[in-house]
């Protein structure tokens, strides 16, 4: 990583909800060595972010401000070029993320966001992982409540398994919390965009090499009951799976043959049903421009739950692993998984980047191929909670 540049790290859409609450977390727990700044393309509203930092350590009153759009290519390649690491919190990412990710795959520059596109991030894989793996950069996508919880869950899981034959891991998603008004356009995109997303997922099906002697499977799972947790599980139609794929791909300690099913968990059958009627009729709505345009303006850009709301917020996700003739359950749990622990995680991954020793990587890679070990450590210290409930 070039070690002569300005910045260790720049925060990238500080003036959102969730790039706020990313920007205040840093202000609270970043070591006093770290040389940040914010971006955006408002002075005026970074500087009244900067403000409120200033207001939680007064250190920061002369924070740096750095004035980038997505549609001004220049600006974006200062900020890469002038940083370390590139922590992104602007989406939809399909609309406005690649021309970050272009900068800093060409700069040789780290980059993080916490998308949950699939179409983006394959499409970032076709079009920019070549550059990267060339200049040292590391894009590292999903790492928020999509996909930390869920891709460092199963590593921690499939580490107290053994590896020498066939692994398997179930998870099972359950979470109380709101979102905000960028989760909700980023999904209303994706959901718009099935027939874009399959074509992105063939391209980088077409170009991505696959493991050598190996099998690395996440399959979708059936509607059943668990009576292990007293719950009904439903598949999962979200990154996640695909995230844990590839870094089983990506790591060998998966062992040679690995698959993973993820799930939502839901206590009454009668939820399971009508949330399938609702995302299907959702998915259909979404798909007609007038009901899209008017969906996507219930809520504005920057708005978010409060912090009396987020306090109440929480996620729990539950690993069955099984292998080599034993059976571990295991849970990774914490606060408001949108906001607060998003955020968290962001901000973690930014650090772990920029100042832990990790492997020699580069290109695209998912938090547990690029981070491992190191950001399971962070994530624990920093109060997210891993746990064996069974061994």
């Amino acid at each position: 990583m070039p070690a002569d540049r300005a910045y260790d790290l720049v925060l990238f859409g500080a003036t959102g909800f969730t790039g706020g609450l990313t920007a205040e977390y840093l202000a609270r727990h970043a070591p006093d060595r770290l040389r940040w700044a914010l971006a955006g393309r408002n002075p005026a509203k970074l500087a009244a972010v900067r403000d409120r930092l200033a207001a939680i350590d007064s250190g920061l009153a002369e924070l740096p401000l750095l004035t980038a759009d997505v549609t001004d290519a220049a600006s974006l390649r200062a900020v890469a070029e002038s940083a370390r690491v590139v922590a992104s919190t602007v989406g939809p990412y399909v609309h406005h993320g690649e021309p970050l990710v272009a900068a800093c795959a060409a700069a040789g520059t780290d980059y993080l966001d916490i998308t949950g596109e699939p179409e983006f991030v394959d499409l970032m894989y076709v079009r920019h992982h070549a550059e990267a793996v060339r200049t040292g950069a590391r894009l590292v996508h999903a790492c928020g409540f999509d996909s930390i919880p869920h891709d460092l869950g199963v590593w921690y899981t499939v580490k107290q398994l053994p590896t020498d034959g066939p692994v398997t891991v179930d998870g099972y998603v359950r979470a109380g919390g709101r979102f905000s008004a960028g989760t909700y356009h980023s999904a209303l995109t994706a959901f718009s965009r099935t027939a874009e997303t399959s074509r992105a997922a063939k391209a980088r099906r077409a170009v991505e090499p696959r493991p050598d002697g190996r099998r690395v499977r996440a399959v979708p799972g059936r509607v059943g009951r668990v009576r292990e947790f007293g719950q009904w599980a439903v598949p999962l139609p979200t990154i996640d799976p695909q995230i844990v794929r590839r870094s089983a791909a990506a790591r060998p300690e998966y062992g040679p043959d690995f698959r993973y099913r993820h799930f939502a968990a839901l206590k009454r059958l009668p939820t399971v049903l009508v949330a399938g009627v609702g995302l299907a009729g959702v998915v259909g709505l979404v798909k007609v421009p007038p009901t899209r345009r008017w969906l996507l303006g219930r809520l504005a850009s920057g708005q978010g739950p409060s912090a009396a709301q987020r306090a109440k917020s929480w996620f729990r996700v539950r690993f069955v692993g099984a292998g080599g003739g034993r059976r571990v359950v295991t849970e990774v749990a914490g606060g408001d998984p949108g906001y607060d622990e998003t955020a968290k995680m962001l901000a973690e991954s930014a650090l772990c980047l920029a100042f832990d020793e990790l492997p020699e990587t580069a290109g695209q890679l998912t938090p547990v191929a690029a981070m491992g070990d190191a950001l399971l450590d962070r994530l624990v210290r920093a109060g997210i909670t891993f746990r064996t409930l069974k061994a």
